[in-house]
């Protein structure tokens, strides 16, 4: 529910200006600090410039949001390349904050892991951003566990903001952890903004196990309501707020044609009383609207589009409004003007490390895809899981599909391309398994509802994906065609994170275990630098089986049909399309002349998300 308190305040100029030099004024340290604003032309004196910016602003509060950056700190230069890198993401922020002072800059988590330049330094470029850009706070992402709980203290100390969680205990005291806090109150012309921190309770799970020891994980529905119920009845030293927002990595998605929006993050929305608004995060969406009249915004990944909650105030300083929406930034980026320190501390770090970042490994002749929107083994995870095994010399290799982060492109392979690619220091855990377990593990990858689809190669597998999570496999053999045996055991190749539950994966049931503690990346580095040029193979070894229903229709339209003489082609009649790499049903539908509701619907589609290459398709007539 919006909140109506009135606050008194006497505005002053003096007071305003006073605001923008303690925006703009930085540690005399810091390779940040800059000059005040120039004052356009025409304009005596920076009294118009701030007589200017407050007309433009009046009444307002913007909090903008990002999330999920996993150190993407260079431009994409690529053609499709979407990532606008730090220099201009602190450029586009610093210009929000000239054109609005009472503007505030948060986090959803997941800011450090995922480049080689943040992973090579810890974090230490990242941080330098974040302070550049006002940061105040930071939900605590799963992956900020990657690396160890000892290097969040010290990015928040370095970054000037604060890590806030809730819902994260330490199982000995039985209190909140002590480097993250519960909430944080800011100010901003006059109104108090409180942000209450939570982390998703899946993180357990997400990242490995030993760097979460000692940590519990409540219920974020459960640790919201308890703080919001705290700041509501006045009991923080800072006074009662006058918006709370839940500052989280907690995941949602929203519906492109209907704009529904669905996940964990609803719950919060209809659950918790007395939030005015959520921060969403770790599904990497992008989202903005409303549920249960509580705006939620997540902004996409990367830095490639930022968020806003607006607070729109009335003339006596009640809350009129609070409105969520997303600018996709990588969409203009080519506009957007890079801040000059920002990049010198940029270049400094490439400098430092270009030895190892720059360093040719090998080619790739074609592109390896890898794209968790679509479902299945991607032609990344089946290079990485072939060249597990052969190297491992086991039967059957597995890949969590997360442990993938982004395709790898045509042309030279670098290191820094590695990093990018498998960012985590995981290594290799070999073992024997029960064909049941076997089994089990690969129906557990198989359209997954909560992380990316798993990847493996050694085996043949079809599945119904009409089926119940887990239960979808109908049939699976090794590669050579012999059936599977439940109780035989096979050599199984898999990641550290794998077998010590990550992302719900089983393996108790194994025998043999042994952690090699060879590094995966170094391995996959060896092998392209061994080949000197790889080149992409098709997936032809799990498929979903053909219903007879479905099998007729395609039989059917597969026969030609007699047309009566002297008369043309009807263009209305039902067509059969086979899908290709990178399809997605709702461009399928514009190509044809209809809606991928009406296709999603007439071949029996449960998620209109999920179809994957090789897949027949009826596109139904207009």
């Amino acid at each position: 529910m919006k909140k109506m308190l009135k606050v008194c305040q006497s505005k002053s100029l003096l007071s305003l200006l006073v605001v923008l030099m303690m925006l703009f004024s930085m540690n005399a340290s810091f390779i940040f600090a800059e000059e005040a604003p120039t004052t356009p032309s025409g304009s005596d004196s920076t009294f118009e410039v701030v007589a200017q910016m407050e007309a433009q602003v009046e009444n307002r509060i913007d909090i903008i949001t990002f999330n999920d950056f996993h150190g993407n700190l260079a431009e994409e230069v690529r053609d499709t390349g979407k990532n606008i890198g730090m220099s201009k993401m602190v450029g586009y922020v610093r210009e929000a904050l000239l054109k609005n002072p009472n503007t505030i800059v948060v986090s959803g988590g997941d800011n450090y892991q995922g480049s080689a330049l943040s992973n090579l330094t810890y974090g230490a470029p990242v941080s330098e951003m974040m302070k550049a850009m006002g940061v105040v706070a930071s939900a605590v992402g799963n992956h900020e566990f990657d690396w160890g709980v000892q290097h969040i203290e010290k990015w928040a100390k370095d970054g000037g903001f604060d890590f806030l969680a809730a819902n994260i205990y330490d199982t000995n005291t039985g209190e909140p952890v002590e480097w993250a806090k519960p909430y944080l109150i800011t100010e901003r012309d006059g109104i108090k903004i409180a942000f209450v921190g939570l982390a998703h309770p899946d993180t357990i799970t997400l990242t490995k196990a030993e760097n979460v020891t000692g940590l519990e994980f409540k219920d974020p529905v459960q640790a919201a309501q308890t703080w919001v119920d705290y700041l509501n009845e006045g009991k923080a030293e800072e006074g009662t707020p006058d918006v709370i927002i839940a500052l989280t990595h907690i995941d949602s998605s929203q519906d492109r044609e209907t704009n529904e929006i669905t996940g964990l993050a609803v719950k919060l929305a209809t659950d918790v009383k007395g939030l005015d608004a959520i921060v969403s995060a770790h599904s990497h969406q992008t989202v903005a609207g409303e549920v249960n009249e509580v705006p939620i915004v997540q902004a996409y990944k990367y830095g490639r589009a930022l968020g806003k909650i607006s607070i729109e105030l009335n003339e006596d300083k009640t809350i009129k409004d609070i409105t969520a929406s997303v600018d996709n930034v990588y969409k203009n980026k080519s506009n957007i003007i890079k801040d000059e320190n920002a990049s010198k501390v940029y270049e400094k770090y490439t400098e430092e490390l270009s030895p190892i970042l720059e360093e040719v490994v090998g080619t790739a002749t074609g592109e390896f895809t890898h794209d968790k929107n679509n479902p299945n083994i991607s032609l990344l995870g089946k290079w990485v899981t072939d060249t597990m095994r052969k190297k491992l010399d086991c039967q059957v290799a597995i890949q969590n599909g997360g442990g993938l982060r982004r395709s790898l492109y045509e042309g030279n392979i670098t290191m820094g391309d590695m990093y990018e690619i498998m960012p985590f220091d995981n290594t290799f855990v070999t073992m024997e398994l029960p064909g049941k377990d076997l089994k089990k593990a690969i129906d557990h990858g198989i359209l997954n509802p909560k992380v990316g689809d798993g990847q493996f190669s050694g085996l043949k597998v079809e599945y119904d994906k009409d089926k119940e999570f887990e239960n979808r496999i109908t049939s699976i053999t090794l590669e050579d065609g012999t059936p599977l045996e439940m109780d035989k055991y096979y050599t199984v190749v898999v990641n550290d994170f794998m077998i010590s539950g990550g992302d719900e994966y089983d393996f108790s049931n194994a025998k043999n275990i042994v952690n090699t503690y060879i590094p995966i990346r170094d391995m996959l580095v060896e092998a392209i630098k061994e080949a000197k040029s790889i080149t992409p193979q098709p997936v032809n070894y799990i498929s979903e089986v053909v219903k007879p229903v479905q099998q007729e229709q395609e039989q059917k339209q597969e026969q030609p049909q007699p047309q009566p003489v002297q008369q043309e082609e009807q263009p209305n009649k039902v067509k059969s399309y086979t899908v290709k790499l990178n399809d997605k049903l709702w461009k399928i539908a514009e190509k044809f002349g209809t809606t991928y509701q009406k296709i999603a619907e007439f071949n029996k589609l449960k998620n209109s998300n999920l179809i994957y290459p090789g897949q027949k398709l009826l596109i139904p007539a207009n």
